[in-house]
């Protein structure tokens, strides 16, 4: 259709009321919901073909298609309402929601045409005058209930949720912001999950579940989830006023186990790469599995339910009921059924026996490995093929070490041992440096010092640059046996990892000298599949591809979340007492809050999502600690306790519900998180 031929009015239910140039983009969207039988009102387009004209030069008053716009959308016979329709207007990336003009209770030609030059006006408040705008008219209705309804949440982005406010009569008064209205969380059969009434106005049930199934057809027909406005009249008829699609990413349903990071952020602190990934990951994951269920955690079939150990993005998480961090599911069947009781006791007989050999088991995994560890040549004297062997072993002791520590903090008392990995490393760090001692001399003289780094495909850990002594205690307070055989398990860990970490970036400088890498630190964003082909002249390397996967992790992951069936991560909210987590202990103090792990202010309180080593050498800067995840037995928290800094952990969504600035006074003993000054602009 050239532009001579473009009509001025088009009906609503006309083919051409679907195309979007012509009739903007919220009357196209009512158009084809009206085709596909979607409850919709009748009406009338004045295109953007008319707001050309008028653009043009068109008197509005005297242009005969303004009164044909009137008189076949039912003006003169009852009230009328003129919505804009530009052609920027409800798209996929910005909707540009209220940015037009609107009017409502149209009556009369006069008023009309003064609601038609309000709407074309409005593209300058909007700043989109160079745009066309159609204006689409509708006859004026006197709903019971009006309002939004979003077709998934718009803050976690669930497709099986749908998110709806209400007022009573229609929506314009809920769309302006005049007033917030009752808000409704439903599932997708129209249940009420959450709901909040205001002003009266409690939307019937059935109302809910007519809404929901409007969302539904709404989908299909706009192939993905809405925005829409509605409202329904006094006999409980609903009807379409508007959709356009949601912005917020689509997540999907979650499903499956509840992943959180706490459990394993000292062991991996920080986001891993490919290689990394696949040197580190599945050791820990099969000894998770292994260790659970041998410990009577879980049973097989539960495991397998799982995938465990993830990573999203390079963050690593874990099944929090597996990790013990969350109450097992309890079945209703177990209570008539003996067998599992039996189960149970057998269990118990077999986890009493493992739990008396369990410090002997530990003891000499730990003579083994150091053993292993001693024979090991320098890399550069090993072969390729070598090389990947050892990446292999490295693999099969971390299993070993993996399990036996998870087995010795769920099986033995471990007591509240304050010589933890980090403290013993920090201390160690500290007097060095006071000695004068380079990071290379005390890598090797104190290879202790690695608990305080994130393990890392690299030649060389990069040890923290601020190193203070912090006041841990009388030598051996609160220590036990089963307390630094654990210890001693996690540090090896982290010998083991670094042993591989440095044999892979040797493999990844001798393939940037063979030309097949251009720097070493590609090698991290290869897989180790692809390594040992390379390797073993299986494959060869083509640089632009290692490139691509070059790449930054994603956002750190939340407290408690679940996958959704789109492998998204989905926030799962968690219940306590608001303004506060569990005490970790180190008294009470107050500063204002920052998020800087790197370097934070002297007397302020670091509010971070997990607590991880690398951030033992500020504490003597801090007034107080906030994580979102982290147990009170972890190193870092037990490292500021006696450091007497105040510490609080598990406290959900910290780091957004307290902003840099904000003054907060943070009880360590009962957890408790009080914000006495909000933040300065």
């Amino acid at each position: 259709m050239s532009a001579e031929d473009q009509p001025f009015v088009v009906d609503i239910t006309d083919a051409a009321a679907r195309v979007p140039r012509l009739t903007g983009g919220k009357a196209a969207a009512l158009a084809k919901a009206a085709a596909a039988g979607l409850p919709t009102l009748p009406g009338v387009v004045l295109t953007t073909a008319f707001c050309d004209a008028v653009d043009a030069g068109a008197e509005i008053d005297t242009h005969p298609a303004v009164r044909m716009a009137f008189e076949r959308a039912g003006g003169g016979r009852q009230a009328l309402v003129a919505r804009s329709s530009s052609v920027v207007e409800d798209q996929a990336e910005s909707s540009m929601a209220g940015q037009f003009d609107s009017v409502i209770g149209i009556e009369g030609y006069n008023a009309f045409t003064i609601a038609v030059r309000k709407v074309l006006d409005s593209r300058a408040r909007a700043g989109a005058s160079d745009a066309p705008i159609a204006v689409l008219v509708q006859p004026l209705i006197e709903p019971a209930f009006g309002g939004v309804m979003f077709g998934i949440d718009p803050v976690s982005g669930r497709t099986d949720r749908r998110i709806v406010t209400a007022v009573r009569g229609g929506p314009e008064p809920l769309v302006s912001g005049e007033v917030d209205g009752s808000h409704y969380v439903l599932d997708e059969r129209g249940r009420r999950l959450k709901f909040t009434i205001r002003d009266d106005a409690a939307v019937p049930r059935t109302c809910l579940q007519s809404l929901v199934a409007l969302s539904n057809d709404v989908a299909r027909v706009f192939r993905g989830p809405q925005d829409v406005e509605w409202a329904v009249d006094h006999d409980g008829k609903v009807y379409l006023l508007q959709s356009r699609p949601v912005t917020t990413e689509v997540r999907g349903r979650p499903i499956g186990p509840v992943y959180g990071p706490g459990p394993v952020a000292e062991t991996f602190p920080e986001p891993l790469t490919e290689l990394e990934r696949d040197l580190w990951i599945p050791p820990l994951w099969e000894a998770v599995c292994e260790a659970v269920q041998l410990a009577g955690v879980a049973t097989k079939a539960e495991v397998e339910a799982s995938r465990v150990v993830i990573d999203v993005d390079g963050h690593v998480a874990i099944d929090l009921q597996l990790a013990g961090e969350l109450p097992p599911k309890r079945r209703v069947t177990n209570k008539l059924n003996p067998v599992p009781a039996f189960r149970r006791l057998r269990a118990a007989w077999r986890i009493g026996r493992l739990r008396a050999a369990l410090p002997a088991l530990a003891e000499n995994l730990l003579d083994r490995v150091d053993a292993d560890l001693e024979r090991v040549p320098s890399l550069s004297e090993l072969t390729s093929r070598q090389l990947i062997a050892l990446l292999h072993r490295c693999q099969t002791s971390l299993r070993a070490l993996h399990a036996h520590e998870i087995l010795m903090g769920m099986l033995t008392d471990t007591g509240r041992n304050r010589l933890t990995g980090a403290s013993v490393a920090l201390r160690v760090l500290a007097e060095a440096r006071q000695d004068g001692l380079s990071d290379e001399e005390i890598l090797r003289r104190s290879p202790v010092v690695l608990a305080l780094t994130a393990p890392r495909v690299a030649p060389r850990p990069q040890l923290p640059s601020d190193a203070s002594l912090v006041y841990l205690g009388a030598e051996g307070e609160s220590s036990n046996e089963n307390g630094i055989l654990r210890e001693a398990l996690r540090l090896r860990v982290r010998w083991v990892q670094e042993l591989s970490g440095r044999a892979a970036w040797e493999l990844g400088e001798r393939l940037t000298a063979t030309g097949q890498l251009t720097e070493p630190e590609l090698i991290r964003h290869m897989t180790l599949e692809h390594v040992e082909a390379v390797a073993t002249k299986r494959a060869v390397v083509i640089p632009a591809l290692v490139h691509t996967h070059w790449h930054l992790s994603g956002d750190p992951l939340p407290a408690m979340f679940r996958l959704s069936d789109r492998g998204k991560v989905i926030r799962i909210e968690v219940k306590g007492t608001p303004g506060g987590g569990t005490g970790a202990g180190g008294g009470i103090g107050t500063g204002p809050v920052t998020h800087d792990t790197e370097n934070p202010a002297n007397g302020t309180v670091l509010v971070t999502t997990t607590l991880t080593p690398s951030l033992a050498p500020l504490l003597p800067r801090l007034k107080g600690l906030i994580a979102e995840t982290g147990s009170v037995l972890s190193h870092l928290a037990i490292l500021a306790r006696e450091a007497r800094v105040p510490t609080v952990v598990g406290y959900a969504r910290a780091t957004t519900e307290l902003p840099e600035g904000t003054v907060v006074r943070v009880n360590g003993e009962s957890g408790q998180v009080v914000i006495e000054a909000k933040e300065t602009p």
